[in-house]
C-alpha cells in the first residue's frame, strides 16, 4: 500500500485530518484566542461623550478620522481572511484559528460601528465616515495600498489565484500574507492605536481605550499567527525567501510607512501637544524595522520609539486579561455630541 504523501502548508488541496496533528502550534493559538473572548457590550462609552465635548477642533478632527479608518480597515482584513488565507493555508489546525479570527474581526467591526453611532450622532457625518475609502484621500491611499499588494487574490486589477500551483503563486501568496501581517495589522493599526493611547495618556476617552486594549490584544495575536505561518513556509520552502523577496518586502514596508504618514499628516495637521507628524514618523519607522526584523530582514530606518505611552502599553498587555474586565456596560450612548511586540 502506497503511503499518502505529506502535504506542505501551501500545497494545493484541503486537508481535513486533525489527528495526528501536523501543526499543533496553530491549534494552541486557537485555544489561546478562545480565552480572550470579549463583547462590545462590555465597553462603557458613557464617559467618552463628555470628553468629546472638551476636545479642541484639531483633536475632534483626529477622532473623526480615526473612527472613519476603523470603520473600513477591519472589513478589508476580513475579506482577505475569507477569500485568501482560509482558502490557501492547507492546515485544519490553522483554519480553526482563522475561523476564530474572523469572529474577532466581526467583533471589531461591531465595536467601530458602535463608536461611529456614539461619536458621530449626525447621520451625514456617519455617512461620510462609512464612505471614507472613497471620500477621504488619506484613507483612500491606505486602502489602495492594500489592494495593490493583495490584488492577486482579491480580484482587483489582477487575475485571482484559485490554487497555489507554482512557485510564483506561492510567492505572491507570501506577499499577500506579509502585507496583511506586517503592514495592515502590524503598522496601520498600530499607528491608529498610538493616537488612541495618546488620548488615554491625557486621561481622555477611557471607553475608546478600553475597547482598543482588547482589539490591540486580538490584533497582536493575529499578527503573531501570520508570522508563524511565514516561519512554517520558510522551513518547508526556504527557496522562496531570496533577495528578490526581501527587496519586495522592504519596498512594501517603505510604501506602507509613507501611506500611514500621509494619514498622520491628515490627523495631526500642524501638530498637537505631544503628537505631531515628525514624532509619528519616528514611531512608524521604528515599528516597520521591528516587522522587518521579525521576518529576518535588515532594518530600514534605525529610528527609536518616541512614545513612552506605547512602551507602557506593551507592558500592560502582559497582565491577565480577565483581571481588567470592566463591570459597567454601556453602548451607543444616545444624545447629541458636539464635535467643533512589540509596542
Amino acid at each position: 500500500m502506497t503511503a499518502t504523501p505529506v502535504k506542505n502548508l501551501l500545497d494545493p488541496g484541503f486537508e481535513l485530518t486533525l489527528r495526528p496533528m501536523r501543526y499543533p502550534d496553530f491549534y494552541e493559538r486557537y485555544r489561546d484566542a478562545i480565552k480572550n473572548t470579549w463583547t462590545v457590550e462590555e465597553v462603557d462609552l458613557h464617559s467618552d461623550v463628555a470628553d468629546l465635548a472638551k476636545l479642541t477642533p484639531g483633536e475632534q478632527h483626529m477622532i473623526g478620522r480615526l473612527v472613519a479608518f476603523f470603520a473600513t480597515g477591519d472589513s478589508i482584513v476580513s475579506n482577505n481572511l475569507v477569500l485568501t488565507l482560509y482558502k490557501h493555508i492547507n492546515s485544519p489546525e490553522a483554519r480553526l484559528y482563522l475561523s476564530r479570527q474572523l469572529y474577532e474581526e466581526a467583533v471589531h467591526v461591531q465595536f467601530y460601528l458602535t463608536l461611529l453611532d456614539t461619536y458621530l450622532p449626525d447621520p451625514a457625518d456617519r455617512a461620510a465616515a462609512f464612505d471614507a475609502v472613497e471620500e477621504i484621500p488619506s484613507i483612500r491611499e491606505k486602502a489602495q495600498f492594500c489592494f495593490r499588494w493583495m490584488a492577486n487574490f482579491d480580484g482587483r486589477g489582477a487575475e485571482k489565484i484559485d490554487r497555489l500551483e507554482s512557485r510564483e503563486d506561492r510567492r505572491r501568496f507570501l506577499l499577500n500574507l506579509i502585507c496583511f501581517a506586517a503592514c495592515i495589522e502590524g503598522l496601520f493599526f498600530y499607528g491608529a492605536f498610538a493616537y488612541v493611547y495618546w488620548f488615554r495618556s491625557r486621561g481622555l476617552l477611557h471607553g475608546l481605550a478600553t475597547g482598543t486594549n482588547w482589539v490591540f490584544r486580538d490584533e497582536t495575536m493575529h499578527m503573531s499567527f501570520a508570522f508563524d505561518v511565514v516561519d512554517t513556509v520558510r522551513k518547508e520552502d526556504p527557496g522562496l525567501f531570496d533577495d528578490a523577496l526581501r527587496e519586495e518586502v522592504t519596498a512594501m514596508l517603505r510604501e506602507a510607512v509613507d501611506a500611514e504618514l500621509q494619514f498622520g499628516r491628515d490627523l495631526c495637521g500642524d501638530g498637537l501637544p505631544g503628537m505631531n507628524t515628525e514624532s509619528m514618523r519616528a514611531y512608524l519607522e521604528c515599528v516597520a524595522d521591528q516587522r522587518l526584523a521579525r521576518l529576518g530582514f535588515p532594518p530600514l530606518y534605525g529610528s527609536q520609539n518616541p512614545f513612552s505611552f506605547m512602551e507602557l502599553q506593551g507592558v500592560q498587555e502582559l497582565t491577565n486579561f480577565f483581571e481588567r474586565r470592566p463591570s459597567a456596560y454601556q453602548v451607543a450612548v444616545e444624545g447629541t455630541v458636539a464635535l467643533d511586540e512589540d509596542f
